[in-house]
């Protein structure tokens, strides 16, 4: 199975930590959206997508880029973010214009990251040392359940 994971990665590193460790497990490519050729998503069985939350959003480009993907009839997908409050549910903006687009969401992962975005920079920011060993191991504890769901169907 070829997978394809596009991270935006921009202050600690976090996303980026994360999507190498659940690229890892499913073997997959890990890029940046201006790396990737729309043309060539064909080639891939499976896409992840994943950046850090500002303000409670995805980072633009990556939104950006998921809007401009070309729609899909049942493609699975799945969804990952970092985050200083680490909120599954911050997931849903990006679920929604992957589904709407006609992509199947096979999963989806947040966990806590060293955040020193926006006021939290005044005090030194949150979660220090985030995400360590116990986030990367529910990443891969996330990507074999990703992988296990496609293996059932």
């Amino acid at each position: 199975m070829e997978s394809l994971i596009v991270v935006v990665s921009v202050h600690h590193g976090n996303t980026e930590l994360i999507a190498r460790v659940i690229g890892e497990v499913l073997k997959a490519e890990v890029r940046e959206p201006e790396e990737v050729d729309l043309s060539e998503l064909g080639s891939f069985d499976l896409l992840g997508f994943g950046s850090g939350i500002y303000f409670g959003r995805f980072h633009r480009r990556l939104v950006h880029f998921v809007k401009s993907l070309p729609p899909s009839w049942g493609r699975p997908v799945f969804v990952f973010s970092t985050s200083g409050l680490g909120k599954e549910g911050y997931n849903r903006s990006l679920e929604r214009i992957l589904t709407i687009r006609g992509y199947k969401l096979v999963g989806s992962f947040a966990c806590r990251g060293y955040d020193t975005f926006g006021p939290f920079r005044f005090f030194g920011g949150l979660n220090r040392g985030k995400p360590g060993r116990e986030e990367l191991e529910r990443a891969k504890g996330f990507a074999l359940a990703v992988l296990e769901s496609l293996r059932v169907k």
